[in-house]
């Protein structure tokens, strides 16, 4: 799946084009790389995001193209 994509199906980011504009600016790193919003995520994958001051490490759990609000937080998991 997208980076861009997945950030919005797991409502890390709520808009897929504020997804987008993320990855285009080097704030997303997909297991310590500069990613693009076309990058591949997989399952294992480590997603670090620079939102301000404030990075947040999430490792990717499951990847799924349609999920309910209530089962989102179930694809990643926060580490940092």
């Amino acid at each position: 799946m997208r980076l861009d994509k997945f950030l919005k199906v797991s409502r890390i980011i709520k808009r897929r084009t504020v997804a987008k504009d993320f990855a285009e600016h080097d704030r997303v790193l997909v297991n310590g790389r500069v990613a693009k919003p076309s990058t591949e995520i997989k399952k294992g994958d480590r997603l670090t995001i620079q939102v301000g001051h404030r990075t947040t490490v999430y490792e990717v759990l499951d990847i799924k193209d349609n999920v309910p609000a209530s089962d989102a937080k179930n694809l990643y998991r926060v580490i940092e």
